[in-house]
């Protein structure tokens, strides 16, 4: 049953809904060895999925674990998701302000898919910090503070954890019926009404067409009609890293920037407000160009901040113990002139070989380690200012700089 299973994919047809729940639940049960999974996972990712079997899919991952209810909660719940990019570090700054704003926020997060950071990694570089909430923590932390950041609980949606960390370790990371179902599985056994999804195109991402983008986008949409939740999003360029800062302790520490409001006039920036400023829009019912005036005056008057302190206390973090490496080196420009491409997926790369992602399932993650950048796109440059700061352990890996940089 499972070869003919397997089989049948690898010829590009489609399998039944009682043929999906077979293989995957056999695998979640260890039945199912990581090789077949895995051989499986290809052949979709080859052949792909037609929209009955991905929402078939999506059912059986749903229906692996526990569906958290918030219906005594009141208002609206909100929840986002972003499909992963080089220095995405959105939900760290987004979540907060949202909450901050008034409007309830329970958002589960997942490790580093690829080249691509996680939130839950980033999370993890906070000494203390709990990612591993139980259903009853998680309800009863967002009745004090409204806020919720953690990983998937071991009942929601189990299904999907070890696939996920399958698909991360044999290149089927960007099959769009693969992503759709992951995501949207979590996010309707997470609880949420409405859901907000960043869905990123360009070498720096998961997807690298615009137009891959706009199918994953238009089919979570689908799937979230399907399960009564109104789902918005948007496509946003990830062929440049977004923010200063590729690498864990790195990226906390600039999202902690943004909202205390030291960090502006990034395009980083710019993508958090307009993110947390629909979710707000959404959660609150209120118009997208007032929900921004909530959003950028909670920045304003610190209160953005303060809930992410709230949080991470509440979660067992001490920002006290972030640390970052002590040894660092720097890429100097080669020459004067304008800055016209910094490569995400080439500094991707260079965070990968530092120690801040993962190549196996068990190898461990350095969070102190990463890159950031001094200039950006558009900067002029003299030969020899300092474009990036790299941060290691040992020692800095090589690296050529006309793979990351293009001047003219």
């Amino acid at each position: 049953m499972i070869l003919d299973i397997i089989h049948k994919k690898r010829l590009g047809k489609e399998l039944t809904y009682q043929e999906l729940k077979t293989f995957f639940n056999g695998y979640l049960e260890g039945d199912v060895p990581d090789y077949q999974m895995s051989a499986l996972l290809m052949a979709i990712c080859i052949h792909g999925m037609s929209e009955e079997e991905i929402f078939a899919l999506t059912k059986v991952f749903i229906d692996s674990g526990d569906i958290l209810n918030f219906s005594d909660l009141p208002g609206i719940i909100v929840d986002k998701h972003s499909t992963g990019g080089i220095g995405d570090k959105t939900t760290l700054v987004i979540a907060p302000i949202v909450a901050a704003c008034g409007a309830t926020v329970v958002k589960m997060s997942g490790r580093g898919l690829g080249y691509t950071g996680g939130t839950i990694d980033k999370l993890e570089s906070i000494p203390g910090y709990r990612i591993d909430l139980s259903d009853e923590e998680i309800i009863d932390q967002v009745h004090q503070i409204g806020i919720v950041l953690t990983g998937q609980t071991a009942d929601l949606v189990p299904m999907d954890k070890v696939v996920y960390a399958l698909r991360d370790v044999t290149s089927t990371v960007d099959s769009i019926p693969l992503m759709a179902s992951s995501i949207m599985s979590k996010k309707i056994a997470g609880g949420a009404d409405k859901i907000f999804i960043d869905v990123k195109y360009g070498n720096g991402a998961l997807l690298t067409k615009k137009d891959d983008a706009k199918e994953l986008a238009d089919l979570m949409v689908k799937i979230g009609k399907c399960y009564q939740k109104e789902v918005r999003y948007t496509l946003s360029n990830m062929n440049t890293p977004l923010g200063r800062t590729v690498g864990n302790s790195l990226e906390v520490l600039e999202a902690i920037d943004v909202l205390r409001g030291v960090e502006k006039d990034n395009p980083f920036v710019d993508l958090c407000i307009d993110i947390a400023a629909h979710m707000v829009s959404m959660a609150l019912e209120i118009p997208y160009v007032d929900a921004r005036g909530k959003v950028v005056e909670s920045i304003r008057n610190d209160s953005a901040y303060h809930k992410f302190l709230e949080l991470v206390k509440a979660q067992g973090g001490d920002l006290s113990g972030l640390k970052v490496s002590n040894h660092y080196s720097f890429i100097k420009s080669p020459c004067s002139g304008v800055i016209r491409k910094i490569s995400a997926l080439e500094v991707g790369k260079l965070a990968f070989r530092l120690g801040a992602g993962k190549e196996k399932i068990d190898d461990p993650i350095d969070y102190t380690v990463g890159v950031k950048l001094n200039k950006f796109v558009g900067d002029t440059v003299k030969k020899g200012d300092v474009l990036a700061t790299l941060y290691y352990s040992d020692k800095a890996p090589e690296y050529e700089i006309d793979n990351i940089y293009k001047f003219e």
